[in-house]
C-alpha cells in the first residue's frame, strides 16, 4: 500500500514537471499508479520479448520507448490521466524512473 502511495506521489510530481502530462488530483493519481504497476506487471514484460531484436540492436536503449508506451497506455486507460503525445510519456518515464530510483535508494531495496 505504502508503494501505491509514493507512486501516485511520483507520478503528480512527474506530472507537475512534464510539460503534456496531467493528472487531475490524487484519486486518479491512485488508480494510474495501480494500473500503471498492472500494466508493467502484465503488459510491459511481453513488450520486452517482442522488441527484444531491436533492444540489442540499440543497446537497450529502446526499453525507453517501451516504458514510455507503458505510460501512455495507462494514461489511455485511466480518466483523469492524461498524456498528450509521445514525447511526454517518453519523458515522464524517464523522470518516473529516476524518481523511483532515488526512492529506492533512499527507503533500501524490496519495500
Amino acid at each position: 500500500m505504502a508503494h501505491l502511495i509514493v507512486s501516485a506521489a511520483l507520478l503528480l510530481l512527474v506530472a507537475a514537471v512534464i510539460p503534456g502530462m496531467r493528472v487531475r488530483g490524487a484519486i486518479p493519481a491512485l488508480i494510474a499508479a495501480f494500473v500503471l504497476g498492472l500494466v508493467n506487471a502484465l503488459v510491459r514484460p511481453l513488450a520486452v520479448v517482442v522488441t527484444l531484436p531491436l533492444t540489442v540492436v540499440t543497446f537497450g536503449l529502446f526499453l525507453l520507448f517501451v516504458n514510455g508506451a507503458m505510460l501512455k497506455l495507462a494514461a489511455l486507460v485511466v480518466p483523469g490521466f492524461q498524456i498528450r503525445g509521445f514525447l511526454p510519456a517518453l519523458w515522464g518515464s524517464l523522470l518516473l524512473t529516476v524518481c523511483n530510483l532515488f526512492v529506492e535508494a533512499y527507503v533500501g531495496p524490496g519495500w
